[in-house]
């Protein structure tokens, strides 16, 4: 039977987390976290749910430019996309007017992730699987045509690309039974944030060492003294063996090679969100060399490939590595930070690359350079799409996860009905729900209430005025 897509509906949800510091950093002071979201129907029954993340103004702009984009698909056979997702996504890259206004950046690349993403989803529930065992599930031909290659094949072929993925069919189902088995590595960001006072960091701090958690980042870049202090303060909770009644991670061992582990093998990390210029980040970031940070997150411009170079080169003497990627607009920026040899850890984000295409070419691109992928995730539903991601990459294309981290945030995942989960040992479990699709669905109930302007929330946060 031939199925179309019928329609879809936007919505514009933005959750109050301002009013508890979280997601606080020396740029972002103020953040309300956001969806942009969208679900396509179609004339069958099968939907597809998606969203970019957004941090509150601004929203309804994306969403205006999401209803654009997916009014292209109405009427449309999904079968025809899924058939090869690679030109599915140039297609839905190539109205020519709506790409001028990027091209493939900002706020039309944001709307074009939630509406591919949708279509993953949609791809993933009609064949009863979740995202990444749809993906795992291909072969090495499929996986190369549903990847977006344009722009990148000066460093990335689709014939390199095939062959990589030939080369890691061997031994792909134990690395699939592994991380079902064991969850992937993950490290804490919700312990970190600027604006939450040193007791609630203490306590978060030492609630993840309970949870098995031996990494973790925190946001500096506002007050260079009070970040020195904060960063003292974790390390010595981190660091103490008292806290790990069970024990701990021999600092020696490979997956922390390289990594400034502590005695008892705990991590840290440091994210500046953009707030640096060059000359700034360096001198910074050195000044806080005593508290043997892994490496700097976003130390400066998220575009800025040849800046991150140089202040790698800068830090390299120290031992403090650098990460970028949430910011990154497009495969081009890492392609050009990849050839710069400009990050030691490739950060992508789920929603900011325009969807699950565009993010396989870069893992692809990752894998050929030798850089580890450990995927941005502090966000409103990011958590739970990048669990897929990290497993897609760990199974099918990198074959490794030995140096990877994927981020944890503790917030708003109780707005999903399939949620991540995270075990005993801080790993997140691996999505099994052949329904869950790319595990993005949101309650009908967290719509209603936290939809703006018109939520029953934010029409009580405003006395009930309209």
């Amino acid at each position: 039977m031939t199925i179309k897509i019928t329609h879809f509906e936007t919505h514009d949800i933005r959750f109050p987390t301002s009013l508890t510091g979280d997601g606080t950093d020396a740029m972002n002071t103020d953040c309300d976290y956001s969806s942009a979201y969208v679900t396509i129907y179609t004339d069958s029954g099968l939907i597809g749910h998606g969203m970019t993340f957004t941090i509150g103004r601004g929203t309804d702009i994306v969403c205006h430019a999401i209803r654009e984009l997916a009014a292209r698909l109405v009427g449309r056979n999904p079968e025809s996309f899924f058939e090869n997702m690679g030109k599915a996504w140039d297609w839905m890259c190539s109205d020519s007017q709506l790409r001028w206004i990027g091209p493939e950046k900002g706020v039309i690349h944001l709307a074009t992730a939630a509406v591919n993403n949708a279509m993953w989803d949609m791809f993933a529930r009609a064949r009863g699987k979740p995202l990444w065992k749809l993906i795992v599930d291909m072969t090495p031909e499929e996986l190369v045509n549903a990847t977006a290659f344009r722009y990148i094949t000066d460093v990335l072929t689709r014939e390199e690309a095939l062959e990589m993925l030939e080369a890691k069919e061997a031994g792909k189902r134990e690395r699939e039974a592994l991380v079902t088995k064991v969850g992937y590595p993950a490290y804490i960001t919700s312990a970190g944030w600027l604006g939450y006072s040193d007791e609630k960091v203490s306590h978060l701090t030492k609630e993840a060492l309970a949870n098995g958690f031996n990494h973790f980042k925190m946001k500096v870049g506002a007050d260079f003294k009070d970040d020195l202090r904060r960063g003292k303060m974790i390390r010595s909770i981190i660091d103490d063996p008292a806290n790990y009644p069970s024990g701990f991670k021999d600092p020696s061992s490979p997956e922390l090679a390289g990594k400034n582990a502590g005695p008892t093998g705990a991590v840290l990390m440091i994210d500046a969100n953009q707030v640096w210029d060059v000359p700034q980040a360096i001198d910074y970031v050195t000044g806080l060399a005593e508290i043997k940070p892994w490496f700097i997150e976003e130390p400066t411009a998220p575009d800025d490939a040849l800046g991150h170079a140089a202040i790698r080169r800068a830090l390299k003497p120290y031992g403090i590595g650098v990460a970028t990627g949430e910011h990154a607009h497009n495969r081009m920026v890492f392609k050009q930070l990849f050839q710069a040899e400009a990050i030691d850890v490739c950060q992508i984000d789920s929603c900011r690359l325009a969807g699950v295409s565009e993010v396989l070419s870069v893992l692809l691109m990752a894998a050929k350079f030798g850089v580890p992928v450990c995927p941005h995730a502090g966000g409103v539903g990011l958590c739970e799409y990048v669990i897929h991601l990290s497993v897609i990459d760990y199974v099918a294309i990198s074959g490794t996860m030995e140096r990877n981290v994927l981020e944890f945030a503790d917030h708003l995942h109780e707005h999903f009905p399939y949620r991540c989960t995270m075990n005993e040992r801080g790993r997140y479990n691996v999505p099994s729900n052949p329904k869950e699709g790319y595990s993005i669905e949101m309650y009908k109930e967290s719509i209603a209430e936290f939809e703006w302007p018109n939520g029953s929330y934010w029409v009580g946060a405003r006395g009930g005025k309209s």
